[in-house]
């Protein structure tokens, strides 16, 4: 029996990849990454370093001496000198250069973002998959008619596929939000932004500076460094990391509110495996665990994205370690939520159940209500007074409602509109004026149109294994 805490997002809800990710592993080996460019790019621009030196950091690059680090550690109470030393102790011949003119958030920042833009790499093609997924689901029920509701009440009719598109269009506002992001490092700026440790290792050469910034960038595979900076890169960099975490939250939880009262309703609903239990009292039951669990995280991921704008206003000057603690947290624990609720949100999507009967009893027992008005017209058209058969509707629709409503009675204003002579219409006539794919607009085309006018990616989950 474990006796310690341990995150549910690590054992229950998050992929591998996205807790790889955010693993000491991935971190630590970022940081030796930072400094082999480090190393590289001032040699290239003529700082005393030999290509021993480069080597002896590169061999050893991702064999991390973790004992040494964390033994060191417990002395000195600083992670990134610590693993400075236990490098040193690995590359002896390149321990005097680790780190040269650096401060510990070249490395700290620098990796936060790399790792940031790895993890968001990765909800990017999830989301991608998720809109690969209900679009099939749009395709295949662009013709079905189904009752859309306004205030959860019957108002007219849509079409199961373009229901879809609206949980599709949402997600596709998020996805664009991924090109809109600038993909930058800190570089390397100094204590507090100025460079000046690097003014002095380059003999007061600004132009080496820049180079060096750019060049460290380019080794880590990136093409831009922040244009300036304290100490730290700017929180509001955060803020907008979580700006898209918050957002894919919000599609999600909008989805499965939706899917939750569909299944409600038994016209829709989330995959329920042959074993699954949904409940430990009422065996009949199949509650919409998935969905509720998608609705939870995402209530976590939107109240937790007011740290990072918190965090960003309270920063003060240069630098302020206030944020650290908070970050470390706030941050990982937001992506992993939000991968957890994409990992549950596609499991759901690529597994919808769709009942067609419960959903046409349903338009049965609502449009003669919303056919009134073609129902006029067409009487109007075989020589009925317009006023008067309107009240006449009225009053008729005001009988079959209470029959509804007061003695549970199927709706039978078809019936009590046959049976009225002023009216002249036929009860096959009334069936055909109610047939329900006259009342879903432009449905079908915009289905099509949308879906042509997405620019989406295609999905690259093969290089991920994803747990439900």
């Amino acid at each position: 029996m474990k006796t310690e805490y341990e995150s549910p997002f690590n054992t229950r809800y998050a992929s591998p990849e996205m807790k790889y990710i955010f693993s000491p592993e991935r971190k630590f080996r970022a940081w030796r990454a930072l400094w082999v460019a480090l190393a590289k790019a001032e040699q290239k621009l003529g700082a005393p370093i030999t290509g021993e030196q480069i080597a002896e950091l590169e061999r050893f690059k991702d064999d991390i001496n973790y004992a040494e680090a964390e033994a060191r550690e417990k002395i000195v109470r600083h992670d990134v000198m610590a693993h400075i030393y236990a490098y040193g102790l690995q590359c002896p011949a390149a321990k005097p250069i680790i780190h040269l003119g650096a401060t510990s958030c070249y490395v700290g920042d620098n990796a936060d973002l790399i790792i940031a833009g790895e993890a968001l790499d990765l909800i990017k093609i999830k989301i991608s998959s998720i809109i690969k997924a209900l679009a099939d689901f749009a395709r295949r029920h662009k013709s079905l008619p189904t009752l859309a509701f306004t205030h959860f009440q019957p108002a007219q009719l849509t079409t199961v596929g373009k229901r879809a598109c609206l949980w599709i269009y949402d997600l596709y506002l998020d996805y664009q939000k991924f090109d809109k992001r600038e993909k930058i490092l800190l570089g390397c700026k100094g204590t507090t932004g100025t460079q000046a440790s690097f003014l002095e290792l380059f003999n007061g050469d600004a132009e080496k500076v820049k180079a060096l910034d750019l060049a460290i960038a380019r080794e880590m595979g990136y093409e831009k460094t922040a244009p300036v900076s304290g100490q730290t890169y700017s929180r509001k960099l955060d803020s907008e990391i979580m700006d898209i975490l918050r957002g894919a939250a919000e599609s999600a939880a909008k989805f499965s509110s939706d899917i939750r009262l569909l299944q409600h309703l038994k016209e829709i609903e989330e995959p329920f495996e042959k074993n699954q239990i949904g409940s430990s009292a009422m065996a009949y039951k199949r509650n919409p665990m998935r969905s509720e669990r998608i609705a939870a995280l995402s209530r976590f991921v939107i109240a937790n994205s007011l740290n990072a704008p918190l965090t960003a206003a309270a920063q003060w000057f240069e630098r302020t370690l206030d944020d650290s603690a908070n970050r470390r947290l706030a941050i990982s624990e937001s992506f992993l939520a939000v991968d957890s609720i994409l990992n549950i949100y596609l499991n759901i999507a690529v597994g919808l159940v769709v009942y067609p009967n419960v959903i046409r009893k349903r338009i049965d027992e609502e449009i003669p209500f919303m056919a009134t008005e073609n129902i006029l017209m067409n009487a109007v058209k075989k020589g009925g007074d317009r006023q008067e058969l309107h009240e006449k509707i009225r009053l008729r629709s005001i009988e079959a409602a209470e029959e509804v409503k007061l003695r549970g009675r199927p709706n039978d204003l078809l019936e009590r509109l046959a049976a009225d002579a002023d009216f002249n219409l036929t009860r096959e006539e009334l069936r055909d004026i109610l047939k329900p794919e006259k009342y879903i607009g432009l449905c079908e085309m915009q289905v099509d149109e949308f879906l042509a006018s997405l620019k989406v990616e295609d999905p690259a989950l093969d290089n991920y294994e994803l747990e439900f």
